[in-house]
């Protein structure tokens, strides 16, 4: 019973086994087959040089049968028989150089077409790389300007605490006390809050105000510390002036620096750099 059981379950198993089939290898078709249809067939000049061909061997050998015979022919002397042959196949030789010549021409015509197209693919090429250069340029520009910008900034607060010394040391208790310690803590106390110029400007309207010119060359030059301010003052907005020059091909972010207040105070400070002007201010 036992062997029966397992020979019926056995069964379904082989008659499986018989079933599976293995997949159908691919035979490898020819390659003639996976070329264009226009490359198989063959050029009207070809078809037409063999049918002539053709028609003038056929016709040779009928002229040949009909007229003397083709044992007469083989009995002809060879220097003869020579000149038949060169006089019959100078004609075909002719027809195939003419055919030559035509095939050769279309050749000619394809290869220049495809040098053509080469040629607009690299002038397209050209293009694509010399826009994708300026867009890098571009974006290299911005991006050196956007870092001036932030150096700007804090070039901007150093030349605004110089001119803040520079001030205190004419106008606060160090100087001649004008200003008093309270007012020069609130001066302070606006260019922390955002007051970018107010000492540059202060020093402006001192230079234009009443006066003499010594006097007025004093409020920069006047002591050794207040040379030192406007020293220190002159270098770094120079440097200021340099870094502008090396991301402003237009010369737009050079001339705003200097039409702002720093930049006048700037240029203030190198006219009175030589000495007192002579003359009224």
């Amino acid at each position: 019973m036992e062997r029966s059981q397992a020979r019926t379950c056995g069964e379904p198993r082989a008659r499986h086994d018989r079933c599976v089939t293995t997949p159908p290898t691919r035979v490898p078709s020819d390659d003639r087959s996976r070329r264009p249809r226009g490359e198989l067939s063959l050029d009207w000049r070809i078809t037409l040089g063999l049918a002539l061909t053709a028609a003038w061997l056929g016709g040779g050998a009928f002229y040949i049968g009909a007229g003397m015979g083709w044992s007469a022919f083989f009995e002809q002397p060879l220097g003869n028989m020579g000149e038949f042959l060169d006089g019959a196949f100078a004609p075909l030789a002719f027809l195939w150089l003419v055919l030559g010549l035509f095939m050769q021409q279309r050749e000619l015509s394809e290869n220049n077409r495809t040098i053509q197209r080469q040629h607009e693919i690299m002038l397209r090429t050209a293009e694509q790389a010399e826009i994708q250069t300026r867009a890098i340029a571009a974006n290299e520009l911005h991006a050196r300007q956007d870092t001036f910008m932030d150096l700007a900034k804090l070039v901007a607060n150093q030349l605004e605490v110089i001119a803040g010394m520079l001030y205190l040391s004419s106008q606060g208790t160090p100087g001649d006390g004008v200003v008093s310690d309270a007012e020069m803590d609130g001066l302070w106390g606006r260019l922390s809050s955002g007051e970018a110029s107010i000492f540059s400007r202060r020093m402006i309207s001192l230079r234009f105000g009443s006066g003499s010119p010594a006097e007025k060359w004093a409020l920069f030059y006047g002591t050794p510390i207040r040379e030192r301010h406007c020293g220190s003052f002159i270098e770094s907005f120079e440097r200021l002036l340099r870094a502008a020059q090396g991301c402003d091909p237009d010369g737009m972010i050079v001339d705003a620096l200097a039409g702002s207040a720093q930049g006048r105070l700037y240029r203030i400070m190198c006219e009175l750099r030589d000495g007192p002007p002579t003359g009224t201010a």
